[in-house]
C-alpha cells in the first residue's frame, strides 16, 4: 500500500509517499481501506518533532483521522464487514491506504455524508463538542468563540447554535460572511477585540479559545468567569489566567452524534481537498492557518 511518511522531523518537505506493507487486521480489529483523510495542526507539530511524548520510529507514518470503508476484520468483530462504509481516530497511520482500527472506536458513515466531509469532522467534532460539554454551554448563554473559523471553532459555532447559545466568532475579514451563516456575530482578531465585543451591547457568559496569543487575556477581561473560559491551544495563559483547559479526549459516542447532525444537514463543514501526493503543499497550507477550509487528503481517485 501507499502511505505518506516522513524520515526526519522538520518542515513539510521532509514528507513523501512510499510503498509499505499492508497492515493486517488483529483480534477486534477491523482493515479500513482510507478514501479521505484528515490533517490537524496536531500533524504538523509532530512532524516538526514539537511532541516529544509522540512514539516515532522512522519512517513514521501520520495522520490521526480517517475515512473510508473496511475490507478486513479481525477475530471476533462481529459488528461491522467488509464493505462497510466507515470514519474515526488513529494515531500517526492515517494517510495511508489501509489501517487498522480497534473495532470499538470505529463510527458508521451515514450515506448521506461524503467521505472527504466525514474525516474532515473527526477531530473537529469530538474536540469542540467535548470542549462545549467542559463548559456547560447551553440555552441563553453567550459563547465567544476564539478562531470561529478554524475546524474546531467551526464545530463549536454550530453545536452552540443547536444547543440554543449566542455566538461572537473572531476571524479574518475574509470569513466573516461564513460565520454570518453559521449564526456567528463575525469580529475581527486583535488588541480592539474586548472594545468591539463590548460595542456589540452582548455581555459573553462563555469564551473558547482556538487560537491562544490574547485570547484568554481577552475573556478575562470580558469579564467572563474564569471557570468558563477554556482553551485547547494555550495551556500556560490558562495556568496564568486561571482559566480551563478543555480536551475532552476520544470519544465514538460524541463523533457519532456530529457525525449525524452533518448528515441531515444540520451542521456543515467546509473542506479543502489535496490529493495524498500533494501532502507537502497539504501540510503548508494548515501551518499557515490560513485554509479555505479543513484539508483532507485523498487517497483515491
Amino acid at each position: 500500500m501507499r502511505a505518506a511518511v516522513f524520515d526526519k522531523f522538520g518542515p513539510p518537505e521532509v514528507l513523501h509517499v512510499v510503498h509499505v506493507p499492508d497492515p493486517q487486521p488483529g483480534p477486534g480489529e477491523v482493515r479500513v481501506r482510507v478514501l479521505a483523510a484528515g490533517v490537524q495542526p496536531f500533524d504538523v507539530a509532530v512532524r516538526r518533532g514539537h511532541m516529544p511524548w509522540a512514539k516515532i520510529q522512522f519512517p513514521q507514518t501520520i495522520g490521526q483521522e480517517y475515512a473510508g470503508v473496511i475490507d478486513a476484520v479481525g477475530e471476533g468483530v462481529h459488528e461491522f464487514e467488509p464493505g462497510d462504509p466507515v470514519l474515526g481516530s488513529t494515531m500517526l497511520n492515517g494517510a495511508a491506504e489501509l489501517l487498522c482500527v480497534a473495532a470499538e472506536n470505529v463510527v458508521r458513515k451515514p450515506a448521506t455524508l461524503d467521505f472527504p466531509t466525514a474525516a474532515a469532522l473527526v477531530a473537529a467534532s469530538q474536540t469542540a463538542s467535548g470542549a462545549l460539554l467542559e463548559l456547560a454551554v447551553g440555552a441563553g448563554d453567550v459563547l465567544l468563540v476564539h478562531a470561529a473559523a478554524g475546524s474546531v471553532g467551526t464545530v463549536a459555532t454550530q453545536l452552540a447554535r443547536l444547543a440554543g447559545a449566542s455566538v461572537i466568532g473572531t476571524a479574518s475579514p475574509r470569513n466573516h460572511n461564513r460565520l454570518r451563516s453559521l449564526g456567528a456575530v463575525p469580529l475581527d482578531y486583535g488588541e480592539d477585540l474586548v472594545r468591539a465585543v463590548r460595542d456589540l451591547g452582548l455581555q459573553p457568559t462563555a469564551a473558547l479559545d482556538a487560537a491562544g496569543g490574547e485570547a484568554i487575556a481577552q475573556s478575562v477581561g470580558l469579564g467572563i468567569p474564569r471557570d468558563r473560559i477554556g482553551t485547547i491551544v494555550d495551556d500556560k495563559a490558562a495556568a496564568d489566567h486561571g482559566t480551563r483547559v478543555v480536551r475532552a479526549g476520544r470519544d465514538p459516542k460524541r463523533l457519532a452524534h456530529v457525525i449525524d447532525l452533518a448528515a441531515r444537514g444540520e451542521l456543515l463543514m467546509p473542506v479543502q481537498p489535496f490529493p495524498v501526493d500533494d501532502i507537502v503543499e497539504a501540510h503548508r497550507v494548515v501551518e499557515s492557518r490560513h485554509s479555505d477550509g479543513k484539508v483532507v487528503l485523498l487517497l483515491a481517485p
